[in-house]
């Protein structure tokens, strides 16, 4: 009697094994799945997070102009050769083709990135801000800010006093082209006396 009893007991392992290592199979190939994709969500982050650094290079460019610009009259008009633009029409945004006449594009970086910057002065018309038609963004000190410094006002010694004069609005757009196809678009606003 004892033979037929475990005769029946081992017969019954061999499914219960066949089902578990079933779903340890089917386990294992979820977490296979489950693991590449995070793989690739970090990767894809990373990649990301590395050519908005790279557009930050063309954005740093152009707000060097910006602040190394000796003449004043030469922001009145168009600059090729700097990536600055004297207008922007309102219309625009950076899908349109027209935003980017008048680009520059620098060397690519390290990681063969393409960067791309343009600068707009925030007018409607070349030459001075304050002569009709000309209209232009601009931001003006706030007589009833209180504080110890006006809006517009500089703490730098040797500089001058920029609140009584409009301080004109720019906006730097810098976009990379991604060795693998990706592509970031950046932008800061600049206000800047004239």
């Amino acid at each position: 009697m004892r033979s037929f009893f475990r005769s029946r007991q081992r017969g019954i392992a061999l499914p219960i094994i066949l089902i578990m290592l079933t779903v340890m199979m089917v386990s294992s190939i979820y977490l296979l799945r489950s693991s590449t994709s995070s793989t690739m969500t970090t990767s894809n982050l990373a990649y990301d997070a590395a050519l908005s650094k790279a557009a930050d290079a063309g954005l740093h460019a152009a707000f060097t102009y910006l602040r190394t610009v000796v003449n004043k009259n030469d922001l009145l008009v168009n600059q090729a050769g700097a990536g600055y633009v004297a207008t922007l029409p309102q219309n625009w945004t950076v899908s349109n083709p027209n935003f980017w006449l008048g680009s520059l594009t620098l060397a690519p970086d390290d990681d063969g990135n393409r960067i791309e910057y343009v600068i707009h002065r925030m007018c409607n018309l070349n030459g001075s801000y304050d002569v009709p038609p000309n209209k232009c963004q601009t931001t003006a000190p706030r007589p009833d800010l209180a504080g110890p410094r006006q809006l517009g006002e500089t703490l730098k010694r040797d500089a001058n006093n920029l609140a009584s004069a409009a301080q004109i609005h720019y906006v730097v757009t810098a976009r990379v082209f991604g060795v693998r196809g990706g592509n970031v678009v950046t932008q800061g606003v600049v206000m800047k006396g004239p």
